[in-house]
């Protein structure tokens, strides 16, 4: 039995550590909860933890947090698709835009339904995502500004989700002039610059991010304690609260590189290992029942940092795990830290467990 592991005290840790880190700074924080693909007792542990605002970019996850949590306030995270404009209403307090034909689709829609809906403008700033150029900006808010069930609540933008582009102290700083710029020209407070992510934390962290950056979205650093930067755990928080626990289907002592002839057959993408092996070379090898149709295995790390994924096909990944056999056996468990590409596609998918590990506190 394969398990995906969410350990809620690291959880806690991290929440607590980034609220403290976005609270000092004078911003809210709204959890991107992509990655959890709508599990419902980990919205749950959210929603006690003292959650009040998610996100998502999926309707029917945010279905499901409207039903966990009917007071949260929810975000729609991708760009609105007409089709679906009514769910997007119902179930988001407030969604990102680039659009402005969609936004006067969901001001229409936000009449019928008898509410005012919130949105943010987009801004494109070099990512090459979503996001409108800074050159329309005035004659899309000045369309936008006089929908009566629409309410304008501020300007945002996504870095290092597509072009990989590392926000910057001047890119940032580009937002807060064309806020200016806004309230200046119509008169009209606009409160949010929601430009704060996870990527955006160790800019936060070093106090070089503008005071006028106040709302974050966050959620990789959240669960996986990612530094999107430089690499590793962000200082401050940990990097255990999520981990896979694969079954041992097979140990053997086996050679170390393929007999005969070698070609790409293989329909997924070699794992890359810089450990080089002598072609007499022997060693255990563990295969464990876990592989690429449930997850990137390129993402996975054993915990034990002795062992080496050697190679995954569809449904099995072999684990080098030394030239001794150790304490393993059939059933036991190898555990591994997951990237967020792992960690979604785990979360998605029908055959592995989702536990919650609770303290007794």
């Amino acid at each position: 039995m394969n398990r995906i592991i969410i350990d809620l005290d690291a959880l806690h840790h991290n929440l607590s550590a980034i609220r403290n880190l976005v609270g000092e700074h004078g911003a809210t924080l709204t959890v991107v909860t992509k990655v959890l693909c709508g599990h419902r007792e980990t919205l749950e542990a959210l929603r006690d933890l003292g959650v009040d605002s998610m996100s998502d970019s999926r309707l029917d996850n945010l279905e499901t947090i409207r039903e966990v949590a009917p007071e949260m306030e929810t975000w729609y995270l991708r760009p609105p698709h007409s089709s679906a404009i009514d769910d997007v209403v119902r179930l988001s307090d407030v969604s990102l835009n680039t659009e402005l034909e969609i936004v006067k689709e969901l001001d229409e829609e936000a009449g019928r339904q008898g509410i005012v809906h919130r949105v943010v403008i987009m801004i494109e700033l070099g990512d090459l995502r979503e996001g409108i150029l800074p050159g329309k900006l005035c004659q899309i808010y000045k369309q936008i500004f006089q929908l009566p069930n629409t309410n304008v609540i501020g300007i945002g933008a996504n870095l290092g989700c597509l072009g990989g582009v590392v926000p910057s102290v001047d890119q940032l700083m580009q937002l807060v002039l064309y806020r200016e710029l806004l309230e200046l020209k119509f008169e009209r407070e606009l409160p949010l610059i929601s430009a704060g992510s996870s990527s955006s934390l160790p800019l936060l962290i070093d106090g070089s991010l503008p005071k006028q950056v106040n709302h974050f979205r966050v959620g990789e650093s959240l669960f996986l304690g990612t530094d999107l930067i430089l690499g590793g755990t962000l200082e401050g928080l940990r990097g255990d609260a999520v981990r896979l626990e694969a079954e041992i289907v097979e140990i053997k002592e086996k050679g170390m590189v393929p007999l005969g002839e070698t070609a790409e057959m293989t329909p997924f993408q070699p794992i890359e290992d810089e450990e080089e092996t002598d072609p007499g070379q022997r060693g255990y090898r563990a295969i464990v029942a876990v592989g690429q149709v449930d997850t990137d295995v390129g993402g996975l790390t054993p915990v034990n940092e002795d062992f080496r994924i050697a190679g995954a096909s569809s449904d099995l990944t072999v684990v080098n795990v030394g030239g001794e056999k150790r304490e393993l056996s059939i059933g036991d468990a190898i555990g591994f830290r997951v990237a967020y590409s792992s960690f979604v596609r785990l979360m998605v998918n029908p055959y592995t467990d989702k536990v919650l590990l609770r303290s007794e506190a």
